[in-house]
């Protein structure tokens, strides 16, 4: 390590892997604005905040979660110009005003990271 790598550190931050508390906010918060997949919700999250990662196992054990607790829904799609079917994801109808909730921490969650 030189001097140099630690003010790089700190200009440039490697991103930050959400945690399953945060993933289960952030998959709530995207699926209640539609249907979506998982390497779908690891793409839009890279994309919409480059500083944050998911990766997969804590993605799938977020999804597990929510499925066993009846949060969401799961079913196979074939999609548009994909190989294989995709297990599409969905918020159970029940489950609509505590996701809202749940996103809500998301949401809060960003917006005070950002400033």
């Amino acid at each position: 390590m030189k001097l140099e790598d630690i003010y790089q550190y700190f200009q440039n931050p490697p991103p930050t892997y959400l945690c399953q508390e945060q993933a289960v906010c952030y998959i709530l918060f995207v699926l209640l604005q539609g249907e979506s997949y998982g390497t779908e919700l690891i793409q839009k999250l890279e994309a919409e905040h480059p500083n944050y990662r998911l990766s997969d196992t804590v993605l799938y054990s977020a999804i597990k979660f929510l499925e066993d607790q009846r949060a969401i829904t799961g079913y196979w799609k074939k999609l548009e110009g994909r190989g294989r079917p995709r297990r599409m994801y969905q918020v159970s109808q029940e489950w609509q005003e505590q996701a809202q909730s749940l996103a809500t921490l998301w949401r809060d969650f960003i917006s005070l990271k950002a400033n």
